[in-house]
């Protein structure tokens, strides 16, 4: 018995690509987009690193209501670690989370960067009720053993 003939097998091999194309295609639709419930009360997470800072205002089981970076208000480079950009972006995201029902959060800061005070100072001059400031820097208590001097 002889398998399907080369013509054949070419159709054969046309059908599965078309239909694996379809398949590939009705996967990547459109998501439906999650529901976050939006309490007046909420939480505030700032992490401020040397590079960026990004600001994201969460309800109190942590789902994020509204977030924005330096990076996302077109700071490049330098400019996105300053002050000025950390107010930008925490107002950006202030306006949105204030729209949709947040009133006060508890501020959780994390990093070192230079925009953290001007972030929280922002959030609260747009209306929302700063309570509470916790640092929760990541702080070593001597674990890891650090690299050795670079001999040149």
């Amino acid at each position: 018995m002889q398998g399907p003939g080369k013509e054949e097998r070419k159709l054969l091999l046309t059908r599965k690509k078309l239909l694996n194309n379809q398949i590939m295609a009705k996967k990547s639709g459109s998501s439906r987009k999650r529901v976050v419930k939006v309490e007046p009360l909420g939480q505030a997470h700032i992490h401020s690193s040397f590079n960026n800072i990004i600001i994201s205002l969460t309800n109190n089981s942590g789902q994020v209501i509204s977030w924005g970076s330096a990076g996302k208000m077109g700071f490049r480079g330098s400019k996105k670690n300053t002050p000025y950009a950390a107010q930008m972006a925490a107002e950006s995201c202030t306006k949105v989370a204030y729209d949709l029902g947040l009133r006060k959060v508890k501020v959780f800061v994390k990093g070192p960067g230079s925009g953290r005070e001007s972030a929280i100072r922002s959030i609260h001059n747009n209306g929302i009720e700063v309570t509470e400031i916790v640092d929760v820097t990541p702080v070593p208590h001597n674990g890891c053993r650090p690299p050795n001097r670079r001999r040149v």
